[in-house]
C-alpha cells in the first residue's frame, strides 16, 4: 500500500493571486518534471492567448501568476499549463450518472499522472468554482457557484489536431457559464483536440452529454436519467469510437440498471466510492485505477467527494463557501495498492 495525497486549495481574489498561491501548494511536487514529460517543448502562444481571450480571458493572469510563483517565463507556464496543444494522451476511464437531484462521478486513471489537487476558487473575474485539478489549470471535473456541474469522459484520438484539451474546456466552462445551455454553447465553439464526451448538469435538473470531436459535435440531451462513459453513442459519432469499447459498454450497462432503483445522493456517492463497487476499478498500473469520486446535490448545493482509500469524506455546502465559509481540511490522505509488473 502506498500513500495517496490530494491537498485543498482555498483562495480567493484576482486571477493572478489565484495562480500564484496554486503554485505555492504545488512548489515542493513533482508536477513540474511530470508536465515537462508529456508536454511539447513549445507551443504557439499567439493561437493559445487568442482563444483564451475568446472563452476565458482571465485564465491568461491566472497563467501569469503560476509562471511567477513557479519562477519560470510566461511562455513555459503556457507551454505547461494551459492545456492547449497538448500530445495525444493515453487512454482513461471516468463513468457519470445524472438525474435530476444529482450529479456524481468516478475519475480513472494513474496516480503517477494525477495534480493530487482538489480546488475551491473564487475569482474576481469569473464564477466560483469547486474541482480537481488536471495540468494545474485545468479540471477533471466539478462545479461552480451556479449549480452547473461538469466532467469529461475520453472517447478516442481520432482526427486528434492542435486545439483545447478538455481540462481546459471544463474549466473554460465552470469559470464563465452560469447554465446547462452556455455551456452546451461554448462546448459547441472550442476547438477540441480529440473525441471527449462532457457529462453536464445544470441546476434545475437540466441534463446534457456533449460528444465533441475536432470536426463535430452532437448533444445527446436527458429527461430525469443519464449515463456517461468512454464512447459515443450517437449514431453519426459512433465511428469515432475505439476498436474496443467492451469494459466503457459494460460500466454504461452496470450505470442504467441503477435508474430504477431511485437511490439518493448519498447512497449513489457511497456505491461509487466503495472499492467493492463495479464501478470502483484497481488496475493502477495499466492506468485504470479509480482515483476520486466527486458528486453534487443540486437542491441542497451539496458537494460529497474523496479520493482512492480514504475514509474521510469532503461534505461541503458550495454556497456557504461561496459567502465566505472556508472549510477546515488541507488535505485528503488515501491508500493505493500498487500491482508489481513481473
Amino acid at each position: 500500500m502506498s500513500d495517496f495525497i490530494v491537498r485543498i486549495v482555498q483562495t480567493r481574489g484576482d486571477s493572478f493571486q489565484i495562480g500564484l498561491e496554486t503554485s505555492e501548494v504545488l512548489r515542493n511536487s513533482p508536477i513540474l518534471h511530470v508536465l515537462s514529460s508529456i508536454t511539447k517543448q513549445e507551443i504557439d502562444i499567439s493561437e493559445m492567448q487568442s482563444i483564451f481571450s475568446t472563452f476565458a480571458p482571465h485564465l491568461l493572469d491566472e497563467l501569469e501568476g503560476l509562471a511567477e510563483g513557479f519562477g519560470i517565463s510566461s511562455k513555459r507556464a503556457a507551454t505547461l499549463f494551459s492545456g492547449y496543444d497538448m500530445p495525444k494522451t493515453e487512454a482513461m476511464g471516468c463513468s457519470s450518472l445524472l438525474t435530476k437531484e444529482y450529479y456524481v462521478r468516478n475519475y480513472d486513471f494513474s496516480p503517477d499522472l494525477y495534480d493530487g489537487v482538489f480546488s475551491l476558487i473564487q475569482p474576481n473575474q469569473a464564477f466560483a468554482s469547486a474541482g480537481y485539478n488536471l495540468q494545474v489549470l485545468g479540471r477533471h471535473d466539478g462545479v461552480n457557484e451556479k449549480g452547473l456541474v461538469a466532467g469529461l469522459h475520453f472517447v478516442s484520438n481520432d482526427r486528434y489536431q492542435k486545439g483545447v484539451s478538455p481540462w481546459t474546456a471544463i474549466r473554460m466552462v465552470l469559470d464563465t457559464c452560469s447554465s446547462l445551455e452556455e455551456a452546451v454553447a461554448m462546448l459547441k465553439e472550442i476547438p477540441h483536440s480529440a473525441c471527449y464526451n462532457f457529462s453536464l448538469g445544470g441546476r434545475l435538473g437540466h441534463m446534457a452529454e456533449v460528444e465533441a470531436s475536432p470536426d463535430e459535435v452532437m448533444v445527446r440531451y436527458g429527461e430525469s436519467f443519464l449515463s456517461c462513459v468512454n464512447h459515443f453513442q450517437d449514431e453519426q459519432m459512433k465511428s469515432k469510437n475505439r476498436p474496443s469499447i467492451v469494459g466503457s459498454q459494460e460500466r454504461n450497462k452496470h450505470l442504467l440498471s441503477l435508474k430504477d432503483k431511485k437511490w439518493s445522493h448519498q447512497h449513489m456517492f457511497e456505491h461509487f466510492k466503495r472499492k467493492d463497487s463495479p464501478m470502483f476499478f484497481t488496475d493502477y498500473e495499466d492506468l485504470f485505477g479509480t482515483l476520486h469520486t466527486f458528486s453534487y446535490s443540486y437542491q441542497e448545493s451539496r458537494i460529497l467527494t474523496t479520493i482512492a482509500g480514504c475514509r474521510d469524506v469532503i461534505d461541503l455546502n458550495l454556497q456557504d463557501w461561496v459567502n465566505g465559509e472556508d472549510i477546515p481540511k488541507e488535505e485528503l490522505i488515501g491508500y493505493i495498492k500498487r500491482t508489481e509488473k513481473s
